[in-house]
């Protein structure tokens, strides 16, 4: 678990190691150690986000941080250790990043890195901005110039190639503060996702040829229903009307909804915010992190957000509140039937606190069967918390590893098929919400059902595999080239 430093002069990035411990009852004992001194990791600059990839093909998941300032890359030394290689491998960038994603967009074996950029912004040109009563406040992105972001080709030798030219990636400005890398045309190449913050958001289609071009007007994920840009923040994809395919979830600024865009099949989406439920109950908040994640492992994909104000709210100014922006987090059940359900009020205590939400990343972090959640907020507590619920039901957890290299298969998508109920699909990712990474194990619920089940995987390098009769309730390895060779889905 690594939580990048804030604003504050006095509060540095920390990396915890997870020292979950099983006993033989079954009893776990979780516990988190603060390893950031030993490791040897100085975080720079102000820190914003962090993206977890295996770089180098050795096994070992590295980091790369996102900073309002230069970059940092460090390199997983496989001793608990990390040495930071940024200038040698060439990716370094001094304007402000944001989100960060890993994924082998050319299928050629090694991951490749995507940066997103904000805005123009430098402590030179900062402009004083006010609220409507005059006190002083944030400015909105409008006052900066958009920027670009930046592709990083892996040279397969420790070092990166800027392709964001040639690559068309530099073609378009933004201000990009969210990404998802995934296949949504369903061409077996994996396209790239921008949320972007009061501008028009990015589709970036991959051409198959090292090239890539922005259809989201075309595809209909540009802008909202209304024909409008909305103040994007987080973004997350996932299966969840159950078709197969990657739909689209974002969160925006209070006064604007969230917005879900159901993928319609061959990349084009449709709107579908109000009908699902998800557009009304979150007008009055400011979201930020969110996840598509299965909570009580029924099977579906049900929504997390991350709520915290970023101007002035004025009835907690007004009663003299000394950080006027806390919000309380929601949650939303998938009901299965293209509507989700507000289940806030049964998540817990926890989602009756009222925080500045930001970031948020999702995992198993004590291997029980079911996903819990990570909040980092804005002047105030990390929060932990730990699914209860989740592994009530039977479930199929799987870790999946290239065979060009014992690394997670990041970008393979599984389809896990019951005989007496619909098929689900995953993918395996480490990216989206907002500045966060996550755990790249998938993980099915089942519900209440032990049918025997079976996995089809189609990996990056364009193999399909498939397993049969998963072991349920544990979590299983799968290597590539060690499964049954099957076709591709739906042929």
């Amino acid at each position: 678990m690594l939580i990048t430093k804030s604003l504050y002069a006095s509060l540095h990035g920390k990396l915890f190691r997870n020292e979950l411990v099983i006993k033989p009852d079954g009893t776990r004992s979780l516990r988190f150690t603060d390893v950031t001194t030993s490791s040897g990791i100085v975080a720079r600059g102000y820190g914003m986000g962090v993206a977890a990839g295996d770089f180098d093909n050795d096994g070992w998941a590295d980091l790369f941080l996102t900073n309002l300032g230069p970059t940092q890359l460090w390199r997983n030394n496989r001793n608990g250790t990390f040495t930071e290689v940024t200038k040698k491998a060439g990716v370094e960038t001094s304007d402000w990043s944001t989100s960060a994603a890993w994924v082998d967009y050319d299928r050629d074996g090694w991951l490749d890195l995507f940066v997103c950029h904000y805005v123009n912004f430098t402590t030179a040109n900062n402009k004083k901005c006010y609220s409507p009563t005059t006190r002083r406040d944030y400015c909105t992105p409008r006052a900066y110039d958009p920027m670009a972001a930046v592709l990083f080709h892996n040279r397969g030798d420790g070092t990166f190639e800027n392709v964001s030219t040639k690559s068309g990636i530099a073609s378009e400005k933004g201000n990009g503060l969210g990404v998802i890398c995934a296949d949504f045309n369903e061409d077996g190449w994996p396209d790239f996702y921008v949320a972007n913050d009061q501008l028009e958001n990015f589709l970036w289609m991959n051409q198959r040829n090292g090239t890539f071009k922005n259809e989201a007007l075309l595809a209909g994920c540009a802008v909202s229903r209304d024909g409008k840009p909305e103040a994007s923040m987080g973004v997350d994809a996932g299966d969840v009307d159950g078709d197969g395919d990657e739909d689209l979830f974002m969160t925006h600024l209070a006064d604007e909804k969230n917005t879900l865009y159901l993928n319609l099949g061959q990349g084009m989406f449709e709107d579908r915010s109000y009908e699902s439920g998800v557009g009304n109950p979150a007008v009055h908040s400011t979201a930020f992190g969110t996840l598509l994640f299965d909570y009580d492992n029924d099977g579906w994909l049900d929504i997390f957000i991350a709520n915290g104000a970023v101007t002035i709210i004025e009835a907690l100014a007004a009663a003299q509140d000394p950080f006027p922006f806390h919000q309380s987090n929601q949650l939303f059940r998938n009901q299965g039937n293209g509507a989700f359900k507000e289940t806030t009020q049964a998540g817990g205590a926890v989602f009756k606190l009222s925080e500045v939400g930001r970031g948020a990343a999702f995992g198993d972090v004590d291997n029980d069967g079911d996903t819990d959640v990570l909040i980092v907020n804005n002047n105030g507590p990390v929060r932990l918390l730990l699914n209860q619920i989740g592994n009530r039901q039977h479930w199929v957890g799987l870790r999946l590893l290239e065979a060009r290299a014992q690394r997670d298969a990041l970008g393979a998508k599984v389809f896990l098929s019951r005989k007496q109920k619909p098929d689900l699909s995953r993918r395996v990712r480490t990216d989206g919400s907002y500045l966060s990474s996550h755990d790249a194990r998938v993980l099915f619920g089942l519900g209440n059902t032990r049918e025997p089940v079976k996995v089809l995987v189609a990996w990056p390098s364009g193999r399909w595999e498939e397993w049969n009769h998963l072991a349920l309730d544990k979590y299983t390895t799968l290597q590539e080239g060690s499964g049954k060779a099957a076709k591709p889905k739906g042929n």
